[in-house]
């Protein structure tokens, strides 16, 4: 289904290749997982396969890409937006329109599918992802993870031979991902789909997937059966680094294929387990205290009453599905948005009345998306924007300096919109 032929591919305004001399293929109706760190051309490989790259980035590339019989250069987005359904890691890049239900028809009307047709894949994709409750919904109400949802629902409803998928469950809560990728799993068992993963978070992937591919520095450093290479990855999931120490054979993927292991082990070792300590409740003052916080989205109540406080030193996290509120509750936080009712302290001050710029000197905040927060071409100049808008100023020196502390110095030169820089 997929044949790539000694493919390098360089950005422009780049100097080394996002990928050097790939050759990699893919059966009809495999599931295969793309692993591998930040930068490594994960996503430049998957944006070969739809012809993205280089039709949309521009570029230099050398090599072949075949998928479903076609030139993958020559073909172009246009033609192989039929075969290739494509999911981008940010779903909001994707979106066209501003209702579900629509956004879900809108490849399906370009395609020119009959009326009764497409309202029956709509219905069908619909059910499939559990999206049937937010099809009158507009998509600015939607979670970021809804949004992820949605965006596979728009890709599948063309009905295509090769699904992509750049990092689909990074915004989805762990019952989410788990029904985003069982629908994937029965797509490729009953309709013989193929599937190519890019994800970090290899525990949730590999128990579905065949084959994993891992890329390092824009090459495939390991290929092979999931259980066979999973051994062999420089990062590989927790289960399967304690599996490789203890010497469980054959790899366990799972908690249940781990437990008779387990259980062998702990009949040796005779130790009992004990319950974790609790930490003591700190003394510390409170940086950050909410109090009876409502906040709702056009009469949808969002945020219902919530207290909590936030020491200094701590650090919390913040859990829960997708769609009960945590972005929201962070955005309140940061003075973005604010609650109908209740009130948000930061060291003592209430937010109310306050500017955003004046909070953010005492809070940094991060949104799910990092570009909704870059505006400069490079990573020095975003970081004496930022210092400009508040005031302050730093020697050129000393802008070098924090950026060295926190890592990307070698990217202070470089323009921002490539997906690795983020």
């Amino acid at each position: 289904m997929i044949a790539v032929r000694r493919l390098t591919y360089t950005y422009p305004q780049r100097t080394s290749p996002a990928l050097r001399g790939v050759t990699w293929d893919v059966a009809e109706g495999e599931f295969v997982l793309v692993a591998g760190p930040s930068g490594s051309g994960k996503s430049t490989l998957l944006r070969c396969l739809n012809g993205l790259v280089p039709h949309f980035s521009g570029g230099v590339l050398a090599g072949q890409v075949s998928v479903a019989g076609l030139d993958a250069v020559k073909a172009g987005p246009r033609v192989l937006s039929r075969h290739v359904g494509f999911v981008a890691q940010d779903p909001e890049a994707q979106a066209v329109l501003d209702r579900v239900e629509g956004e879900i028809a809108f490849a399906l009307e370009n395609a020119a599918v009959p009326p009764d047709e497409m309202r029956r894949r709509v219905e069908e994709v619909l059910d499939l992802l559990d999206l049937t409750p937010l099809r009158d919904r507009r998509l600015h109400t939607l979670s970021g993870g809804e949004r992820q949802r949605l965006a596979i629902a728009a890709a599948l409803a063309l009905r295509p031979r090769v699904l992509v998928l750049d990092e689909p469950t990074s915004q989805l809560d762990p019952q989410s991902a788990e029904d985003v990728l069982r629908a994937l799993v029965r797509l490729n068992d009953d309709l013989g789909l193929t599937i190519v993963l890019a994800e970090h978070r290899l525990e949730r992937i590999v128990r579905y997937a065949d084959r994993l591919t891992y890329l390092d520095a824009g090459r495939v450093v390991v290929d092979g059966p999931v259980r066979a290479v999973l051994p062999r990855l420089p990062v590989a999931p927790p289960l399967v680094q304690l599996a490789g120490a203890l010497d469980w054979q054959p790899t366990p993927l799972t908690v249940k294929e781990a437990r008779p292991f387990a259980a062998a082990l702990a009949g040796v070792a005779g130790v009992p387990l004990s319950a974790p300590v609790a930490p003591a409740p700190s003394t510390a003052s409170p940086v950050l205290a909410v109090t009876d916080l409502r906040f709702s989205y056009n009469g949808h109540a969002t945020l219902k009453n919530v207290s909590f406080t936030i020491a200094a030193g701590e650090a919390v996290a913040l859990v829960g599905r997708n769609g009960s509120g945590k972005s929201t509750l962070l955005k309140c936080g940061v003075g973005v948005l604010r609650g109908q009712s209740g009130e948000v302290r930061v060291n003592g001050r209430p937010t109310r009345g306050r500017d955003v710029a004046d909070i953010c000197r005492e809070v940094g905040y991060l949104s799910q998306n990092p570009d909704d927060l870059l505006f400069a071409d490079t990573v020095a100049d975003e970081v004496r924007a930022t210092l400009r808008n508040h005031g302050l100023a730093l020697p050129p020196d000393e802008v070098a300096a924090q950026l060295a502390r926190l890592g990307p110095v070698s990217y202070t030169h470089l323009t921002l919109p490539t997906s690795d820089l983020v």
